[in-house]
């Protein structure tokens, strides 16, 4: 940033420390990079944010005190931050008009709130500091030549560990320096137009007859930096905007070294480099001249002697040269491109770091209902297929034969993975630098270490493997460049050495550029997973940790998962957690210190990943993992904390996890850490609660250690909007016992998730009106969210498409139907209308909640059975509905009927549509629940016309006497009343008492359910009505 600042950026006066910033168009560019890099890094390096400047950045500003609101103590002239360093300074101090300001942190905040002043502020900002590099980091970075490299860099912090996090704040300001002088180089090509191909060709033929020896024309020629920028030139921005191209060191055989500028208006002698500044001179020297050639020829007898003798060679070189250059202008050939993608170098892009990218899965809380399993099997298949066709190409030949021999040896198992897999499990396409694709010059450099790792010795692989580390590894093109050329069959090769050493330098490169998914599917290709889960036997824990942290990176696909299993990983992995079990108190800060438990980290790392895999979860319960995860969930460190209970997470969507867990008292902890200040904590935690309460006996144990009181509070915030899904989750699946309700509407909760149910995501809104959904099965509750106005946000979520969300919504609007009150609303809303055009939605878990939606609605409408003919083929709807195969819509679409045909032109209409033969159809089932739906609806339809006779001639009747054999006292009253209603018929009291329906209704008179009671009785005294008539005719 210093060097863009002071170099690019136009002043208005020279003079260090002098001077403002013009408002030209490439002044307003830089300071708009600049913004934008200070505003994305809170949340991009939360770490760095934090990082305390040496000094702080001073400068006048116009804002007001009154402009800064929470985290800030503000008075009438000053405003402090609450946010202080060790010695309880404010890293943000305004007292009118000054302003000091010592993060990143306070940076990002205060241009969020300047906002439409963004840049006017950066511009007073960086007028007031020339050079802010010095005062963030310290005078000893600021000293550092242009040509430092991170090796550099590095070698004055790691005399001191606590320095890492300002290692890296250096290296993001080096990169943002780049970044602004080559953003520059856009501006400076539309005021100059630069030819450096014509400079390029006349250096590269003098070189080719330079050398020592008589004949040669030169010594030597080189360019004075090896960095070349996109346009092709080598002059900073700040000199090529006076036209300069490039700078050359020339050493002719006759006289002293000529220091040579290369420029748009010709070629001339420079002042040269003085040691003491370490920087050239650009001030001319002398006359202009055409060429290159010329000025040497003027400079150099020796030069002007031998270059005549060369002249038909260069003659020959030139046109060759000519061929190379020129042909492509009419050809589009290849080779030029290969040529032009070598000049064009060096595009930062800031979007793809990945430092500070979080180790856990992502949730995925769409895949919450049944039709998930359906979904993940296909998705299952899929990745299969797509991994059997990848295997086909891999990076290098020794890669490809090693495959080959692989696919003789492997057998494919079909897995069932869990639903918790998500997108990221798929492998993606290989895609690789195409040979006319716009390069940065890191990419060539790494791919010339990779050559030095291949051809050099222990000391000269160690350093290669140092130098390869000072380059951004999270950058896709420094990954993919160790890639192409070979690299990762040596970093892999390297694992199976004996030397320390080199497996640490190998496993740090590893684990960096395994945050890519190409990356890790190579890794698998090339056997390395396997070399990785044997070096977790290792006595070394600097190689167990930082091989498990590369099997957790690279354990992000199902296949990658399933070798480490049958590598024997997952039992070594579990080892791992095993630390201070001499120890009686976990929670000891000198525990944490020691190696064992940063082992125990990495190795639950490893296990997080690994755990989304079913077979894997069940692989770390049979190696003993779950009582070593409770131990660790004990200790108080947040970076232990956060991937065990990641990876309980996982596993407590397997029913022998959650009763573990239950056993080993987890959920006391959990809920303990619902109250941590880390968020990332708090979601995971919400996260394991949620997938283990859908046990009963768990989730009374979440309201008896006090954990609902935490998930009502954390609603309150709502910026992490993956923490919010969790927490509501976890509220959703407690509120389906009626005590944690009550406890929740004590809290304040409800009326919190009814202002939730509005610019929300869909997987927070899932949870939200789950939760909404259960706690209005108590009337209480439905007066609540009926006064906060939650009716109609629900009503309006009835025309999304995400299906788990229709479920939860059409489940709640029905639950609030029951109240007449909001039924009123419901209906003004039009929402049976939607209700009942989602019977016609594909998926079965939705017609079914929508057909008990419609129960509760048509129950209490006012005018139902006229409001339910409005709905033009309605009625036609649900009866088609009968014939589905999906036993819960069949219930549903049977309760539903029950309710339409209490109205008699509804009950006529149903029965020329065909009710009647497809309830028959129905009655031979062994589910309970459809059982009592479908003989409540037979009992109701049997008071039409004569369908109590169509019912007997469609053989309905049999099959309902042996319901009477159920265990379920709901079904027994819905099919004695049925049976009541049947009996009316003689031909169906002869099948009742054919079928032994007498005895068994006999029992049932002396129910203490008096409906029951009666409905038995009355089928009784039919059936023995039509016997005592039957006898009397036969004597008469």
């Amino acid at each position: 940033m210093g060097v863009a600042l002071t170099r690019s950026a136009q002043w208005t006066a020279a003079g260090y420390g002098t001077g403002t910033l013009e408002m030209t168009p490439l002044n307003e560019s830089i300071l708009n990079e600049i913004t934008k890099f200070v505003e994305s890094f809170s949340y991009e390096y939360p770490q760095e944010a934090k990082f305390i400047f040496v000094e702080p950045l001073e400068w006048k500003t116009n804002l007001e005190p009154s402009a800064f609101q929470s985290g800030y103590i503000v008075s009438e002239t000053t405003a402090t931050s609450e946010e202080v360093d060790k010695e309880g300074q404010p890293l943000l101090l305004l007292s009118v008009p000054n302003i000091k300001v010592r993060s990143f942190g306070q940076l990002s905040k205060l241009l969020s709130i300047v906002k439409g002043k963004k840049v006017q502020e950066a511009q007073a900002c960086i007028e007031a500091n020339r050079d802010p590099v010095v005062k963030i980091l310290g005078s000893d970075y600021g000293e550092m030549k242009e040509e430092s490299t991170t090796l550099s860099i590095l070698d004055t912090i790691t005399k001191d560990d606590t320095s890492y996090i300002k290692r890296k704040v250096a290296i993001l300001l080096k990169q943002l320096d780049l970044h602004l002088l080559n953003h520059s180089l856009k501006h400076i090509s539309l005021e100059i137009r630069l030819n450096p191909g014509v400079f390029k060709k006349d250096i590269d033929l003098l070189k080719r007859f330079s050398g020592k020896g008589e004949h040669t024309v030169l010594e030597s020629i080189d360019y004075t930096s090896d960095y070349e920028f996109s346009n092709g030139c080598r002059a900073p921005p700040w000199r090529q905007i006076r036209g300069e191209i490039c700078y050359l060191l020339v050493k002719p055989h006759d006289v002293e070294t000529l220091w040579i500028t290369c420029s748009a208006e010709g070629v001339f002698l420079n002042g040269g480099k003085k040691e003491e500044e370490g920087e050239i001179n650009y001030e001319r020297q002398g006359e202009i001249y055409k060429d290159l050639v010329t000025c040497l020829k003027d400079k150099s007898p020796v030069f002007s002697e031998n270059i005549s003798k060369q002249d038909i060679q260069i003659t020959e070189e030139q046109q060759k040269d000519n061929q190379i250059y020129e042909k492509p202008k009419t050809e589009d050939s290849p080779v030029a491109d290969s040529e032009k993608s070598k000049m064009e170098k060096n595009q930062i892009n800031f979007g793809k770091s990945h430092m500070t990218k979080r180790l856990e899965p992502s949730l995925n809380w769409r895949a919450t209902v049944d039709y998930k399993d359906h979904k993940s099997s296909v998705k299952d298949s899929q990745e299969e297929k797509q991994g059997k066709l990848e295997k086909s190409s891999a990076s290098t030949s020794s890669g490809r034969a090693q495959l080959l021999r692989k696919g003789g040896e492997k057998v494919e198992e079909t897995v069932s993975e869990s639903s918790s897999e998500s997108e990221e499990d798929e492998e993606p396409p290989d895609h690789r630098q195409e040979a006319n694709a716009d390069l940065p010059s890191e990419y060539w450099q790494i791919q010339k270490l990779v050559k030095y790792l291949k051809g050099g010795n222990q000391t000269a692989t160690v350093i290669a493997l140092c130098s390869m580390r000072d380059f951004n590894l999270a950058q896709e093109t420094c990954q993919l460049a160790i890639r192409d050329v070979g690299g990762l069959e040596v970093l892999i090769n390297l694992l199976d050495t004996d030397e320390v050493k080199c497996k640490i330098g190998s496993l740090k490169i590893l684990k960096e550029i395994s945050y890519n998914p190409q990356i890790r599917r190579n890794i698998v290709d090339l056997g390395g997973l396997p070399i990785m889960v044997n070096i977790l036997d290792s006595p070394h824990k600097s190689l167990k940790c930082l091989a498990a942290e590369t099997i957790a990176n690279v354990a992000k696909f199902k296949r990658a998962r399933r070798v480490v299993r049958h590598h024997g990983g997952i039992t070594k992995l579990v080892a791992l957690l095993d630390c201070g079990q001499n120890s009686t108190e976990p929670t000891q800060p000198s525990l944490y210190e020691t190696r064992d438990v940063e082992v125990a980290r990495c190795g639950a790392l490893a296990l997080w990943s690994c755990s989304k895999s079913h077979s894997n979860k069940e692989a770390i319960r049979k190696a003993g993992g779950i009582p070593l995860l409770a131990r660790l969930l004990k200790t108080s460190h947040e970076d232990m904390l956060i991937p065990v209970v990641g990876t309980l997470q996982e596993c407590a969507s397997e029913e022998n996890y959650r009763a573990a867990i239950k056993a080993e008292r987890i959920i006391e902890n959990l809920v303990k850490n619902l109250n941590s200040e880390n968020e990332q904590l708090q979601e995971h935690c919400a996260m394991a609660i949620y997938q283990c309460a859908e046990d009963e006996e768990t989730r009374d144990l979440v309201r008896l250690h006090g954990g609902l009181k935490p998930l009502a509070s954390l609603l309150n915030n709502t910026d992490n909007k993956e923490r919010l899904a969790a927490v509501t989750g976890a509220i959703w699946k407690c509120s389906i016992s009626k005590e944690n309700v009550i406890k929740f509407r004590e809290y304040k909760a409800i009326e919190t998730l009814v202002g939730l149910l509005i610019d929300q995501p869909e997987e927070v809104l899932v949870n939200v009106v789950g939760a909404l959904g259960e706690c209005c099965q108590e009337y209480e509750n439905r007066v609540l969210v009926r006064k906060c106005g939650g009716i109609q946000p629900l009503v309006n979520l009835l025309v999304g498409i995400n299906q788990a969300l229709l479920v939860n919504v059409t489940k709640a609007v029905g639950a609030c139907a029951v109240e007449p009150e909001s039924m009123a609303i419901i209906d003004r809303l039009d929402g049976v209308r939607l209700l009942w055009s989602l019977l016609k939605n594909p998926h079965p878990d939705v017609k079914a909640s929508a057909a008990w939606a419609l129960c509760p609605c048509i129950e209490n409408a006012k005018d139902a059975g006229e409001m339910v003919r409005s709905f033009v083929g309605g009625l036609e709807l649900v009866v088609n509905l009968l014939k589905s195969d999906n036993k819960e819509v069949l219930a549903s679409v049977c309760a539903a009927i029950t309710n339409i045909a209490k109205d008699q032109e509804n009950l006529a209409v149903i029965t020329d549509h065909g009710v009647v033969p497809l309830l028959s159809k129905l009655a031979n089932t062994n589910n309970d629940k459809l059982r009592r739906h479908l003989a409540e609806a037979i009992s109701r339809c049997c008071m039409w016309g004569r369908n109590r006779v169509a019912f007997g001639e469609h053989k309905a009747v049999a099959p309902l006497v042996r319901y009477l054999k159920s265990t379920d006292t709901n079904v027994h009253r819905a099919t004695a009343q049925a049976l009541y209603q049947l009996s009316e018929d003689a031909d169906n009291c002869i099948t009742m008492h054919e079928n032994g329906a007498v005895k068994l209704l006999l029992d049932m008179v002396g129910s203490p359910d008096q409906d029951l009671q009666e409905a038995a009785a009355g089928c009784i005294s039919n059936i023995r009505r039509l016997a005592l008539a039957t006898e009397k005719a036969r004597y008469t």
